[in-house]
């Protein structure tokens, strides 16, 4: 069980924010309180990877944290459907083995270390997710790691994709992060722990616009891009080639 996020609640030396065993420790309460809708958008993909996974192929996990998206997939797909999660903090691989074994998931899956700024190895997918996961990818590598996926996926599988966006214009931009500061608030988060965090992201998470998501999607090649979340400054995609 996650505790609670104080991470940002003490004065700290400037630094980037990483997935260390720090934040792994805390990470599914500051998603939650930090990422509006972040339930309600993760019943969601469930609800979507069942209408594109296929039995004998592999649901893969892009950035897979904890594990919470497998954790509520296996509850409702079928056995032959293999679970590749991957992710670039060891920490967070080894909560999420734990996560699984707690859990009591009996079907066959992969834990794998990828760095997705040097490239990623798919094979034989369904479903890729990549929730939260591609705003972290250096924006000169993103392309090149959608096309990736991409050529990698079986004919007719779906990419579903969760990012913080910018808004089209900058004055709408201002509004929704005074919102989205409001969110913070309502849910315990102080003047310091918010000013701390964003200067600790404002290097590692760059966010695009939802059309140049969308935008990057189509070029990339998928035939088919709807938007099926949006609140603010957050909005969920899903892609389908």
């Amino acid at each position: 069980m996650s505790g609670k996020d104080k991470v940002f609640e003490q004065p700290l030396k400037a630094h980037d924010f990483k997935f260390g065993a720090n934040v792994v420790s805390v990470f599914d309460d500051m998603v939650t309180r930090s990422v509006p809708f972040y339930l309600e958008m993760q019943r969601m993909i469930t609800e979507i990877v069942q209408d594109f996974a296929v039995e004998g192929t592999n649901v893969y996990d892009l950035g897979c944290s904890t594990g919470t998206t497998l954790n509520n997939l296996d509850k409702v797909l079928p056995d032959g459907i293999t679970f590749v999660g991957i992710d670039d903090s060891s920490e967070m691989l080894e909560k999420c083995d734990v996560n699984f074994k707690e859990q009591g998931m009996t079907r066959e899956y992969k834990l794998e270390w990828q760095d997705m700024n040097q490239s990623v190895k798919i094979e034989n997918a369904s479903v890729v997710v990549l929730c939260l996961t591609l705003q972290f990818i250096r924006p000169l590598y993103r392309e090149r790691l959608l096309k990736e996926i991409y050529d990698s996926m079986n004919p007719n599988s779906c990419l579903i994709l969760v990012e913080k966006v910018l808004g089209e214009d900058s004055l709408f931009n201002r509004q929704f992060i005074k919102h989205y500061y409001d969110f913070k608030r309502r849910n315990s988060y102080n003047e310091m722990e918010i000013s701390q965090k964003r200067e600790a992201l404002e290097n590692v998470l760059i966010p695009y616009k939802l059309n140049e998501n969308i935008e990057l999607l189509k070029k990339t090649g998928f035939q088919y891009v709807e938007t099926f979340f949006k609140w603010y400054n957050f909005c969920g995609m899903v892609a389908v080639k």
